[in-house]
């Protein structure tokens, strides 16, 4: 399966610093957001993105070799933070995989960034968030306002970086001709709500435009937060290429022109010395699951089974 993909970045208009990175580079997308201030977060975010470009240039991705990517970031992260100083990060992202013959998507989530399938002009969300505030939507005690002013809003309950082992979730989707999926930090869904996401996604052909109006929308409403999006395309005839392109966020007319810079604007590994011209461009997916679930294929949890609660919800985020 050929890809079409774009993505962009920014700081935002608050934070000094921007502790996001992303990964465009086939078969893997991905965006992550660091947690634990300068020299931490930054840092954190900047180890997923560097494990997973492990992967660029593969034809394809196994769970495994995601799971693996999971693995070495988390134990880096931990071997890097030494002393009392601390960090962490969240990941989430897509690899295009094989399963029976056939092309599918594996979604993969450890936090609160977000992936989403836009398809037959419908956005989902596919991925679940890792935090208080989602678990107590899941148990019935908020509803999504109370979830937006809720005072442990920024509280996850699985990040990499803070815990023993990662625990990812998984879905496998089977990739249809017109799957368009974002993924996304929480910084663009903190300030721009799914309908105007879906408007967005709608409106720009090109995935480099859309993400570009994505992380402009961000800035409109505020962008207390680093946002990063990137948006991938299963490639159509007028928007495959010959060659395999690398993500470097471009600069739109929504976003204004700057040097691109790692410290405020994100790293995004593997990259060429120079920026490239810009990249032109069904089913129910399998419920979450570990991955020890995913390769037996054994079915997930359903949400009615006790859980696990030994484990207190952890802070990480300052």
């Amino acid at each position: 399966m050929r890809t079409s993909w774009g993505s962009a970045t920014d700081r935002g208009l608050v934070r000094e610093v921007n502790e996001d990175a992303l990964l465009a580079y086939p078969p893997v997308f991905l965006v992550a957001d660091g947690m634990g201030g300068h020299d931490a977060g930054d840092l954190a975010s900047r180890i997923a993105v560097e494990e997973f470009a492990q992967l660029a240039g593969q034809p394809a991705a196994t769970a495994d070799d995601v799971h693996a990517c999971f693995t070495r970031t988390a134990g880096r992260i931990r071997g890097e933070f030494t002393g009392g100083r601390q960090g962490g990060t969240t990941v989430a992202g897509v690899a295009v995989t094989e399963h029976d013959g056939g092309a599918y998507w594996l979604v993969f989530n450890v936090g609160d960034s977000r992936v989403y399938r836009w398809s037959d002009g419908a956005l989902e969300q596919v991925s679940v968030d890792h935090s208080v505030v989602q678990e107590l939507l899941d148990l019935g005690e908020i509803d999504e306002a109370g979830a937006a002013q809720h005072p442990d809003r920024h509280v996850l309950t699985r990040a990499l970086g803070t815990g023993d082992a990662p625990e990812p979730d998984y879905w496998l989707l089977p990739a249809g001709l017109d799957d368009r999926l974002l993924i996304c930090t929480d910084g663009l869904t903190r300030e721009v709500q799914d309908d105007d996401i879906a408007v967005a996604l709608a409106g720009h052909e090109d995935a480099q435009d859309a993400a570009a109006a994505l992380v402009g929308l961000a800035l409109d409403r505020g962008a207390r937060d680093n946002v990063s999006v990137v948006v991938v395309d299963v490639a159509t005839s007028a928007g495959a290429h010959d060659d395999v392109h690398i993500t470097v966020p471009r600069a739109g007319a929504e976003l204004g022109a700057h040097q691109w810079d790692e410290m405020l604007n994100g790293a995004t590994v593997p990259r060429p010395s120079r920026p490239r011209g810009p990249v032109f461009p069904v089913t129910t997916p399998t419920p979450a699951r570990g991955i020890d679930r995913l390769r037996r294929g054994e079915r997930a949890t359903p949400p009615d089974e006790p859980r696990d609660e030994s484990t207190p919800p952890e802070e990480t985020r300052p």
